[in-house]
């Protein structure tokens, strides 16, 4: 029986250890024993956190995995690489581990490739007073700080004008949520957002769909909803794909699924990654939104790549419009209720948490839970989901 080893157990893994299952695989999955909907789903599941590289490797080396993936996770990606690595099995090389989860250094290999990239700098604890005026002194403001290492909004912020006290919080906050304890600033990008979902295979790149994302806009830009398809235009779409696939090449990603953030600046229409992801989409996109709108099955190609199989692009289902909404609030919550009452027909999916608490979302990791809408075109979706562009 083929074993795949699966390195994560929340919801949004989920979709692939299912997917797996019914293939007739033994799902093996990691992750840190919470309760998960992975601990119930998988064949065998093992509390080992997902950050356990060499304890995962030797587990699966004593079971006989043939393959190793995860899906929308930037820690679980580092794992998956690490592991599939040392056992010879299909996946990206070492150095894309490195440069595709730490925002500063995928900058420079974005900037050595010749891609456009906007200013940026790195910034690391303690901050003395001239590394500070340095900063204020060489960085264009507004600019926008974050961690090097994370993602799902965790310490983000925009940094409006050339502040010392409010550009020194920001860095620390930022620094406090790192793993390696540094921050990027980088020069604001403006334009509306997208996400663009490909898979890989053999260093050959296709691209899926275009996804368009909303946030909470500043100073922290946490994801609301996202929309599939994305509504750009045929040639913007060429434009897309040419400058992902020369992003994709400057990470040396080769195999599996990417998920590249870039804005489309308002004025001359360019192209500017923000980050890639050598890794599926999270917050359902891949899993969800990708295969609702093109009817290809994207977590089934993660498993073919992972085995060493050319992935299908033949549609298995219908393709039409998805998007995803989050719930913030116990409003977003009762407009879920509302719509699902009127319009039952929209509705997929639901997480398992809905019922806001008391606490403000901070970052995506604190949503209170989504549910996943389909329809027949973008617009519809956005209305009905109640969703907003933000600044």
């Amino acid at each position: 029986m083929t074993k795949i080893a699966i390195i994560g157990a929340n919801d949004f893994q989920n979709p692939l250890i299912l997917e797996a299952n019914r293939r007739g695989y033994e799902t093996h999955v990691f992750a840190w024993q919470e309760g998960a909907i992975g601990e119930r789903t998988a064949s065998h599941f093992y509390p080992v956190s997902i950050t356990e590289k060499d304890e995962i490797l030797r587990i699966c080396q004593s079971i006989g995995i043939d393959a190793v993936c995860s899906i929308g996770s930037d820690l679980a990606a580092i794992t998956v690489n690490y592991v599939a690595s040392q056992l010879g099995l299909p996946g990206n090389p070492p150095e894309t581990a490195v440069i595709a989860t730490n925002k500063y250094e995928m900058r420079k290999a974005f900037r050595d490739a010749g891609l456009p990239v906007p200013t940026f700098a790195k910034a690391v604890l303690p901050l003395s007073d001239d590394r500070i005026a340095e900063l204020l002194r060489t960085m264009p403001f507004p600019l926008i700080v974050k961690p090097t290492d994370r993602s799902g909004s965790r310490g983000i912020r925009k940094v409006t004008k050339p502040d010392a006290a409010v550009l020194r919080e920001s860095i620390e906050n930022a620094c406090n949520q790192s793993f390696e304890k540094a921050a990027i600033l980088e020069s604001f990008l403006t334009g509306p957002e997208f996400s663009c979902e490909c898979i890989s295979f053999n260093g050959s790149h296709t691209m899926l769909a275009v996804t368009r994302k909303f946030t909470t806009g500043a100073p922290h830009y946490i994801e609301t909803g996202h929309i599939e398809p994305a509504g750009l235009s045929q040639d913007t779409l060429s434009r897309v794909q040419a400058t992902v696939f020369k992003g994709l090449d400057a990470l040396h990603v080769l195999c599996g699924a990417s998920h590249s953030e870039f804005r489309i600046d308002p004025q001359s229409g360019e192209i500017h990654l923000i980050e890639i992801g050598a890794r599926m989409g999270g917050d359902c996109i891949g899993s969800d939104l990708v295969p609702l709108s093109t009817g290809i099955n994207f977590v089934g190609q993660v498993l073919d790549t992972a085995l060493g199989i050319t992935p299908s692009f033949v549609p298995e289902s219908h393709a039409g419009a998805a998007a995803i909404r989050f719930i913030f609030s116990h409003a977003d919550l009762e407009h879920m209720q509302s719509l699902e009452a009127v319009s039952p027909d929209l509705f997929f999916r639901t997480s398992e948490t809905l019922i806001p608490e008391d606490k403000p979302v901070t970052d995506s990791s604190t949503r209170y839970g989504f549910y996943i809408l389909r329809g027949d075109s973008p617009e519809q979706l956005t209305r009905a989901a109640g969703l907003e562009v933000q600044a």
